[in-house]
């Protein structure tokens, strides 16, 4: 499509969106899009991020006010994971549900969109075979495919190793069109974004920023202060005219029209206060017990398969992790590092011996072992039943409460909540459940930034054993790892 390069091509006018009765996401929310701008879209888990994408894309209707799009303007989604029926498709066949066109056509385009996202694989090649970081290139790529005017990520940094976020960051610096994504890795975002629209959990509003994520931490840190100073020298003022008031309010006459005359003083003082604009919650500290009904710990690990050149290849090791004992697995997207958690997890892994009658709590990056039809409680209540303790409602909900899972999520379905509330929502269950060994897969994805120090420092004083993969440098860093298994040595 032809545009002037400054023309807006989004537009939202005092949009509105409410679900049911009484669950607002937006509220008279307006902004704009330029051609050529690349924005950050920013907020808690659960703010509606992801929603304002479908409202974008039209998949969507507002509640109240209008969006307008550009005359012909095309929009594409990389969304954030894959769905469970598209990965039973070949390669190919996802690429034709995105993108209809004839067959050496659509395997041209298939051919180069690869190239652009650094992936190589085979046409034929079911998805569910490839692993957490091929998927999230294959995303892209599927959205690139459809060559769109503006282009919308969610969350496209997730599962991919640092070869992986480096080539993307590289090719959006380089990208000429219009782009709004979604992401928590703020190093990630501030490499190439220009502006962020933050959107407000809590008024349901979306504010509108130019510059970086920390130009926009620096801004509203300073308007907290400036709306603090004001409210603290009204509520100065609001006293010392009460006092007053109590004082000429009992001297009569005259005396009465100034007490009166405060009053008003007083009530429009009041009304000059300002709600101080409050930041995102944090998870609260947490802790995971332990299993203690086992005598002694071990896993060990003798061998191992990856992925090499298309072909599994055995290796073998001489690995013993005992009680306390924290391992991290390293190696390149598509080695098998998945693979291998999903064989421990299920204790079918050739090569490994586990204790026996050992609790194993397993935290999937796909989200897979948990059971979306249950409500959120039915699904707390299933890890609380794993665990050797007193079984109480109390005890639930506080858990629950830690971890901003309140009264509406409670009562709704697990494949109702955003992407970063299902890892909170595995995170409690670790909680409830008291594993002997931990196995975790990029446990930050899809999490809010802020929520990281507290789940690092629940792994790194984590008593039983523990195994990790994850791709996030500064996480790791702030966990105690006593081994590495490097799949590629």
């Amino acid at each position: 499509m032809s545009q002037s390069p400054n023309a807006t091509i989004l537009t939202f006018d005092n949009v509105s969106l409410t679900f049911g009765f009484d669950t607002k996401i937006l509220e008279d929310v307006s902004f704009s899009v330029r051609k050529g701008m690349k924005i950050a879209l920013m907020g808690q888990n659960g703010a509606g991020k992801t929603t304002l994408f479908k409202l974008i894309t039209q998949k969507l209707k507002p509640t109240h006010g209008q969006i307008y799009l550009e005359h012909k303007l095309t929009v594409a989604t990389a969304h954030q994971v894959i769905s469970p029926e598209d990965k039973l498709l070949t390669v190919e066949a996802f690429f034709l549900k995105s993108c209809p066109l004839e067959i050496p056509e659509l395997r041209r385009r298939i051919s180069a969109v690869l190239k652009v996202v650094n992936l190589t694989v085979e046409n034929d090649k079911p998805i569910h075979r490839l692993s957490g970081g091929q998927q999230a290139r294959l995303l892209l790529a599927a959205a690139l495919i459809q060559n769109p005017d503006l282009l919308l990520l969610d969350e496209p940094t997730n599962n991919l190793d640092y070869d992986g976020i480096f080539h993307l960051t590289e090719f959006l610096m380089n990208y000429q069109k219009s782009c709004i994504v979604i992401s928590h890795d703020t190093d990630f975002l501030n490499a190439f974004t220009q502006g962020v629209l933050y959107l407000d959990s809590f008024t349901h509003h979306i504010e509108q920023y130019v510059g970086d994520y920390y130009d926009v931490v620096e801004e509203i840190a300073a308007r907290i202060e400036k709306e603090n100073r004001q409210n603290a020298r009204l509520a100065k003022e609001i006293q010392a005219n009460k006092e007053k008031v109590n004082f000429f309010a009992h001297k009569g006459g005259k005396m009465r029209k100034v007490a009166s005359k405060m009053r008003e003083q007083i009530e429009e003082d009041e009304a000059n206060k300002v709600d101080v604009r409050k930041e995102d919650k944090t998870i609260r500290p947490f802790h995971i017990p332990a299993q203690t009904d086992i005598s002694q710990l071990t896993v060990k690990i003798s061998s191992y398969t990856i992925m090499e050149n298309q072909q599994e290849v055995t290796k073998t090791t001489n690995i013993v992790l005992g009680k306390g004992t924290h391992l991290q697995i390293v190696g390149r997207n598509g080695i098998g590092k998945s693979s291998f958690l999903e064989a421990l997890a299920t204790n079918t892994a050739p090569g490994v011996s586990l204790t026996p009658n050992i609790q194993i709590g397993y935290y999937r990056q796909d989200f897979s072992t948990l059971n979306y039809a249950h409500t959120v409680h039915e699904s707390l209540w299933e890890a609380f039943e794993h665990s050797d303790e007193l079984l109480t409602e109390e005890k639930l909900r506080s858990v629950a409460s830690g971890f901003l899972l309140g009264k509406t999520q409670m009562s709704s379905p697990v494949g109702s909540l955003s992407e970063g509330q299902k890892g909170l929502l595995s995170l409690a269950r670790l909680v409830l459940q008291k594993p002997g060994l931990l196995i975790l897969d990029e446990p930050t994805n899809h999490i809010n930034f802020r929520h990281l120090p507290n789940i690092a420092a629940a792994l790194d004083s984590y008593e039983g054993a523990m195994i990790l993969v994850s791709h996030v440098a500064d996480f790791v860093a702030q966990i105690r790892i006593d081994q590495v298994l490097d799949l590629e040595k």
